[in-house]
């Protein structure tokens, strides 16, 4: 009879491990102009209409544990993606309940930008979101807008880090 050496039992579980790994899910739709990663299952697209088109947004399990929405913006002729985020930050966040603005960090993916975090409440809640800006071109920003419950929002920051490097352009 033969022993198992703790070294075996590693190249085992390794194996195993390797097996069992999932590969990342793309998400592109034929209407939008980009694509990206979903880290995990437990991402799943909803379809939101309203009167103009139809994009989609992104739930992580329950809305209140992960929600995405990506949009399309434009600079202001000689505007930054500080500028834009501070713009964005005044005409729509510092009106919700409990706004406290974050830090703003730089980031780099496929595309580069900004990162800015802060916090709200909501119905008593603590919330939080992240915005990604990611500069397509010297114009073009896409806004990465994750929200969900403080706590839950910052467990999945590797998920939100990792969506937002993977996504790109559609060639």
């Amino acid at each position: 009879m033969r022993r198992i050496t703790p070294a075996l039992a590693c190249v085992i579980a390794l194996l195993f491990s390797a097996g069992a790994a999932r590969a990342q899910d793309g998400f592109t739709h034929e209407a939008d102009e980009f694509t990206f990663e979903l880290p995990s299952q437990t991402w799943r697209p909803v379809p939101r209409s309203d009167t103009a088109h139809t994009h989609t947004e992104f739930i992580y399990g329950d809305r209140l544990d992960g929600y995405l929405r990506v949009r399309k913006s434009m600079l202001e002729s000689g505007e930054s993606l500080s500028q834009m985020a501070r713009r964005e930050q005044d005409t729509k966040l510092r009106f919700v309940a409990g706004f406290v603005g974050g830090k703003e960090e730089r980031f780099a993916g496929r595309l580069n930008g900004i990162v800015v975090g802060y916090e709200y409440t909501n119905a008593g809640k603590a919330m939080a979101g992240r915005i990604y800006y990611l500069q397509a071109d010297n114009r073009t920003v896409y806004a990465l807008h994750f929200t969900g419950l403080g706590e839950k929002l910052a467990r999945i920051q590797n998920q939100t880090d990792s969506i937002a490097r993977s996504f790109k352009l559609k060639q």
